[in-house]
């Protein structure tokens, strides 16, 4: 059998895991619960490579319960319900004969699919562990979500990796046939883009391709044999966050030649639609914002219109959006604004609410003065009143920006109307 060098050296205990200290290190958030057994259900979030299969056997093995893996993409809801009727004869609730169903992927699973998962979580006759490289709040319905515990690992640091590598140097019984010597690893490092699998099959890659049983790791070497190897898109490695940026970018150059093309690329490489379209929508509010409030609700159209459909016809319409928005007019003042917020308060700290602003749902709190000299804006000409709503120790800072396009010019005029020059606009 000839197993790839990844599978070959996958830890069997937690001894042997590298990385995620934070959840299965001495002080861990689940090593405590794995050493017990005492495992809820729960999610492992995170990228590619980064030892979430891993766990969930590790945490089989330790917690010595019966171990039932589901496909997402083969299974159906029958095949999960024949998995529960298992876990059903084999031991009831709060037993330590609970037995693990493992789904992996399980953001591929429809809600029809989830849904029969609840029952049998929630009775607790099987403790799911799910794993995923999307967001949970996105692609796990909700009743689910708040039945499981939600982990999220980390991509592997350098430490990590080159860990990853010298243990397979030292542990893996074809590795150790020969004379390897790690000189230089960052070309290595950067074509795993933090993914622990795929570092291990390039390493495999290089240590193949070459004849000697004495091989000298460099950059130079490992450039030249993998880059002939390499996929035209890889769509979990570095390559899909450098393409997904020159498309966002292009977009935000007003450039719809250029969004088409590396949107074209993506499609071509099988990306997600949906990761393709969440961009958009963030790209929808950072950088054209207020100069076309629209483009955000034809994102989010977009969004909802190729979850349904998916591919190929999804293309069209990825295209029609990542056009209109190339063409529209651009203005970040909407993303500068809440950054120049959010910078504000961790300056200042918990500043009081101005007694004038502040709820009085109570008698205590109207006697203290809570909302007493509040001027209810509708009750004034233009519906304004000029009224201080920073608190005193900020008062006047100027946060939001209009920028320089036809609609923020016409918020400009309506600020410049209303407060004068108290926003220096």
């Amino acid at each position: 059998m000839n197993q790839p060098l990844a599978e070959r050296v996958r830890p069997k205990n937690l001894k042997e895991y590298i990385s995620q200290n934070h959840l299965v290190g001495e002080n861990g958030s689940l090593t405590a619960q794995i050493t017990r057994g005492t495992i809820p259900s729960l999610i492992l979030w995170g990228p590619p490579g980064t030892g979430k299969t891993t766990l969930a056997t590790i945490i089989a093995n330790e917690s010595k319960r019966p171990f039932y893996t589901l496909s997402a993409i083969n299974s159906g809801v029958k095949d999960i319900r024949e998995v529960i009727n298992k876990a059903k004869e084999g031991g009831g609730l709060f037993t330590t004969k609970n037995p693990i169903l493992f789904i992996d992927e399980i953001h591929r699973f429809s809600k029809s699919q989830q849904d029969s998962l609840l029952g049998a979580v929630e009775k607790g006759w099987v403790t799911l562990i799910g794993t995923t490289t999307e967001n949970p709040s996105f692609e796990v319905i909700p009743a689910l979500l708040s039945r499981c515990q939600v982990y999220i690992l980390n991509a592997f640091g350098k430490e990590d990796l080159e860990a990853l590598l010298k243990r397979a140097i030292k542990q893996d019984s074809l590795l150790k046939a020969k004379k390897i010597k790690l000189k230089e690893t960052e070309a290595l490092l950067r074509f795993s883009g933090g993914d622990g699998r795929k570092l291990l099959n390039i390493f495999e890659l290089v240590i193949n391709s070459e004849d000697s049983n004495t091989i000298t790791i460099t950059d130079d070497l490992v450039m030249s044999k993998v880059q002939k190897n390499t996929v035209l898109y890889d769509k979990t490695g570095e390559q899909h966050y450098d393409i997904i940026s020159a498309f966002i970018k292009s977009i935000r150059g007003s450039d719809p030649n250029g969004a088409v093309y590396w949107l074209a690329r993506m499609i071509e490489g099988g990306e997600d639609v949906k990761f393709i379209a969440r961009r958009m929508l963030i790209s929808a509010s950072e950088d054209i914002g207020l100069a076309n409030p629209t483009a955000l609700v034809i994102a989010n159209s977009t969004f909802q219109a190729v979850t349904t459909i998916g591919y190929p016809e999804a293309r069209i319409i990825l295209s029609q959006c990542a056009i209109y928005m190339a063409t529209s007019p651009k203005s970040n003042a909407s993303y500068m604004a809440i950054g120049k917020a959010q910078q504000l308060v961790k300056q200042t700290g918990d500043l009081s609410v101005p007694l004038p602003l502040r709820n009085a749902p109570t008698k205590l709190m109207k006697d203290l003065g809570y909302g007493e000299a509040y001027k209810y804006a509708h009750n004034y000409e233009n519906n304004f009143i000029e009224e201080e709503f920073l608190p005193e120790e900020i008062k006047g800072t100027t946060l939001y920006q209009p920028g320089n396009n036809q609609r923020e010019k016409a918020i400009t005029d309506f600020l410049q109307n209303r407060w004068k020059n108290k926003y220096n606009l």
